[in-house]
């Protein structure tokens, strides 16, 4: 699977599933469901909606931290963080065709330890200050240069990505940009995916 472009990160709300389907109308390529509530049944029915809609579309839907919940609804995968189940684990229960991300923040040994094991693609992040997680640690856009000549898989940008700076981390070397707070936070979702899917389109010509 091209696993490029934008990639969508979902914030809670009540027009979840509309703006996902808006997101994906702009040109998103993956859609990963981060939903952090102790809800249960909210969690199931909101991803297996959210499975329905994108296998229409024909683009994965990924889960976060969530292996089981991936299984449950015939996600295309999930995202795993430091304190995550291990890489190993997540291949074993969820099949060699899964796609599984890492989350290696700014450690390039992270990176490589991850393309070892298997992992489908990696993150690096953040690069800019993150409404969402605004304590993370930065990332400087040299890991991604470095992961251009040296990573054999694809590797994602998260973290305070707007349409304003996101061109010269695709200019660095990101194959995706991980976007939440300014894609889906925005009044017209479907825009502002369009907007992050031209910058990729500008870098290919």
């Amino acid at each position: 699977m091209n696993l490029s472009g934008l990639y969508a990160i979902t914030i809670p709300s009540e027009n979840l599933l509309q703006q996902v389907e808006a997101a994906i109308a702009g040109g998103a390529a993956v859609i990963q469901y981060r939903e952090k509530s102790s809800d249960q049944s909210l969690r199931l029915e909101q991803a297996l909606q959210l499975s329905r809609i994108c296998s229409a579309a024909d683009i994965p839907l990924i889960i976060n931290d969530d292996i089981e919940l991936a299984a449950r609804v015939s996600a295309a995968g999930v995202h795993l963080g430091r304190d995550d189940i291990a890489l190993e684990s997540a291949r074993r229960d969820l099949g060699d065709e899964a796609i599984i991300g890492i989350s290696c923040y700014n450690d390039f040994d992270l990176a490589l330890q991850a393309q070892r094991q298997g992992a489908d693609y990696i993150a690096f992040g953040s690069f800019f200050a993150s409404p969402t997680k605004p304590l993370a640690v930065r990332a400087d856009k040299s890991l991604l240069q470095r992961a251009k000549q040296e990573l054999e898989i694809p590797v994602v940008a998260i973290g305070g990505i707007t349409t304003d700076n996101g061109k010269i981390l695709i200019e660095a070397g990101a194959d995706m940009l991980a976007v939440i707070t300014a894609l889906f936070a925005q009044a017209d979702v479907e825009q502002a995916s369009h907007s992050f899917v031209q910058l990729f389109s500008e870098e290919k010509q």
